[in-house]
């Protein structure tokens, strides 16, 4: 029986506690599924209940700029709400330094929480893996942003790491690849893609 997780509160912020002796999974369903920057040594199809994937956090950092923000994807708690993407596994005696890894990277601000969730693996297994979920309460939450206002902010916006378009077009082309279809998702890219065309 599966739970309806609800969204993280302020005391929710403070890392989830990883066994050190435990092996290392964590959940890929952005930038993470083409771009894990972690030693992995298993990948697999999972699925996350209680969540779904959306453009509902605006990036000042890696997709886009404080002048000019940007959109990442991120897990927004619903009820009856599922999500498709990768479970990883870091490579035995790389935790440590995969989870500092990981940190360093979604942390950066605190829109992000790091919980620790279940995932349904497609070959029956169950493991508990990390989860980097959205906080509604930050100021970076943007939740029910029309989709044409999310794919002209997507066709503009560039951060640390890039284009945000190029984040969306490799996170369409890899979903694709694992054989998930993500209506809004697709949607975005080719509009995205007639956006930056007519620039």
């Amino acid at each position: 029986m599966t739970t309806t997780p609800t969204p993280p509160s302020g005391s929710d912020t403070i890392p989830a506690e990883h066994d050190p002796a435990a092996p290392l999974w964590v959940f890929g369903y952005g930038s993470l599924l083409w771009n894990p920057e972690i030693d992995v040594a298993e990948r697999a199809p999972a699925m996350l209940q209680g969540w779904h994937r959306s453009f509902c956090m605006r990036s000042i950092h890696h997709r886009g700029s404080e002048a000019e923000p940007g959109l990442v994807l991120a897990l927004d708690a619903g009820a009856g709400a599922s999500c498709e993407g990768l479970a990883l596994r870091a490579r035995p005696g790389t935790e440590a330094e995969a989870l500092a890894a990981l940190r360093a990277r979604e942390l950066i601000s605190s829109a992000y929480v790091e919980k620790l969730v279940t995932l349904w693996l497609t070959d029956g297994r169950q493991v508990t893996a990390l989860a980097y979920v959205i906080d509604p309460s930050h100021a970076q939450y943007c939740g029910g942003l029309p989709l044409e206002e999310q794919a002209r902010i997507i066709a503009r916006a560039v951060g640390g790491r890039g284009p945000n378009a190029d984040y969306l077009f490799n996170t369409v082309e890899h979903l694709e690849a694992l054989g998930v279809q993500d209506g809004e998702l697709d949607w975005l890219a080719a509009r995205v893609r007639a956006l930056v065309g007519a620039a």
